[in-house]
Parts: structure tokens; sequence; C-alpha cells
């Protein structure tokens, strides 16, 4: 299931780790940090901005 976020809260969202931006993979439902090589996923419409639940990216 793809939900599509509101642009104003991906805007907020930073990286907890950088404290950069985002990049929103809505086909993977994931928030990207290409500083951190971390993807933080998105559960039921719900980003989990955690570091220990991110993805380390390859």
């Amino acid at each position: 299931m793809t939900i599509a976020l509101d642009r104003h809260v991906l805007e907020a969202l930073i990286c907890p780790l950088t404290h950069s931006t985002l990049r929103y993979d809505a086909e993977r439902q994931e928030l990207i940090s290409e500083s951190a090589n971390l993807a933080y996923p998105i559960r039921n419409g719900i980003p989990v901005m955690l570091v220990d639940e991110a993805r380390a990216l390859s």
C-alpha cells in the first residue's frame, strides 16, 4: 500500500543523526538520508525516525 505524505510534513522532517534533509522514496515508502546513508521506513503512513529502525543503504 502506498501512502502519499504531505509535502509540508516532508519539508519539516530531518535526519535525526545528521540533521540533514531527507528524500522521499514513494515506491519503497522510505525517507532517504544521503548524508547518513540510511533509509527510514514509513509504516502505515507514519515515518519511523529512529536510527535503530533505519536500513543501511548499500
